[in-house]
């Protein structure tokens, strides 16, 4: 789960910094700042945006503890009503992107929704995605008869 925040973070363009004595072997191949040592008051200065998700309910009740007197917005992974915010699960194909949220109700419940999305929209759709760009851009109706747009779409991008 933390390689995973860490990578959509990192697309969005954000600077990650991790604290964990454990560190995944994906996360050390990631452009993020790693601290490996257990959470301390104090790591949270200067952050925009907080996340814990932790195996101890006592270090996560101290993140969010913190987070929230610095007026920090965090995720408190399994404990949605203890953080400020739920994080969508998301497809991307390309252009397209599709968020699907329990309100942190079920994360494992949006995350399967997803992949049945991701079975539906497979990654031609980046590709669909752009041809209807084009053709917006220049002027060409599109929207009337979407199955047959679509259908013209992978033809193009086949032929």
């Amino acid at each position: 789960m933390a390689s995973r925040k860490v990578g959509k973070l990192l697309q969005a363009g954000a600077e990650v910094v991790v604290v964990s004595p454990e560190v995944l072997p994906e996360l050390a191949g990631m452009d993020v700042k790693i601290h490996n040592r257990t959470y301390e008051y104090g790591d949270l200065e200067g952050a925009k945006l907080a996340f814990t998700a932790t195996a101890s309910r006592e270090v996560n009740e101290a993140v969010a503890r913190e987070a929230k007197e610095r007026g920090v917005p965090i995720n408190v992974a399994d404990r949605p009503s203890e953080g400020d915010f739920a994080v969508p699960s998301t497809l991307r194909r390309g252009g397209l992107q599709v968020a699907v949220s329990t309100g942190g109700a079920s994360p494992t419940l949006a995350s399967r929704i997803r992949g049945k999305l991701e079975e539906a929209f497979g990654p031609e759709w980046a590709g669909i995605v752009k041809e209807f760009d084009k053709a917006r851009r220049s002027g060409g109706t599109q929207g009337h008869d979407l199955e047959e747009e679509v259908s013209r779409c992978l033809s193009r991008l086949r032929g």
